[in-house]
């Protein structure tokens, strides 16, 4: 045993927590491709190792990534589509109530947690291609059919929202963390020790943020986040405007 996971031990005993070496797991979360080793035992039990943990609903993964997650979202939101498929692909109820009913019952479970995702271009096509999934089942048009995907929103009299409704959600609870100034805003803003990594650097929220909000530089973000009111406006603009 270790001498950290001796001190863990004996300090969850001390709250009154005893730990089940059956249920319990470890996952170590690295950007490194060799995971770091990292044994831990409980009552001289080894416990196992794990590539993902689920944690309050959100799928946890050892590189850091939120792919899983979104993978694992966008899955399940298509589940409940199928599920309410009578409603929301009825002919008989107006497109305008349909897209209400999805934008209510589908929309959520698809972006729960979307604050943290990092939203690469990648994960920016796998989002929209679901949007259109969705459109192109409620207007019941087969995948043989060759519509586009802009004569399709044209039939929906929709515009592409899902990218950027989870970008709004993403620039609010930002604003939330910078202006209190506790743990997390060290987390989002701080300096740590250690070498980059070789090769292209992984894109961060900030990054992203900063593109879709129109200043470009994070230190801009960090200067207009404290101004509630020019904050909203941003978002309010970028929302307006951006794809």
């Amino acid at each position: 045993m270790t001498e950290g996971s001796q001190h863990h031990e004996e300090e969850s005993r001390k709250k009154g927590l005893e730990p089940n070496s059956k249920k319990t797991e470890v996952m170590v979360i690295s950007r490194k491709q060799e995971s770091p080793k990292c044994d831990i035992f409980i009552n001289e039990v080894k416990l196992k190792r794990t590539e993902k943990f689920k944690y309050l609903g959100r799928i946890i993964s050892n590189d850091g990534k939120t792919n899983r997650e979104i993978s694992a979202r966008t899955a399940q939101a298509k589940i409940n589509f199928q599920k309410m498929k009578t409603i929301l692909t009825n002919e008989h109820i107006s497109i305008e109530t349909r897209k209400r009913a999805l934008q209510c019952y589908i929309e959520p479970v698809l972006m729960y947690g979307c604050v943290t995702w990092t939203i690469s271009k990648q994960i920016q096509n796998k989002l929209e291609a679901t949007e259109m999934w969705f459109l192109r089942r409620m207007l019941l048009i087969p995948w043989t059919a060759k519509k586009t995907n802009e004569r399709v929103l044209n039939e929906a009299n929709k515009r592409r929202s899902l990218v950027r409704t989870v970008r709004k959600r993403q620039a609010t609870f930002l604003g939330h963390v910078m202006r209190r100034g506790k743990l997390e805003h060290l987390v989002t803003t701080g300096n740590f020790e250690g070498k980059k990594s070789r090769g292209r650097q992984r894109e961060k929220i900030m990054d992203g943020l900063a593109t879709w909000l129109g200043p470009g530089k994070v230190s801009d973000i960090l200067a207009a986040v404290k101004d509630r009111d020019l904050w909203r406006d941003m978002i309010a603009n970028a929302y307006k405007q951006g794809t």
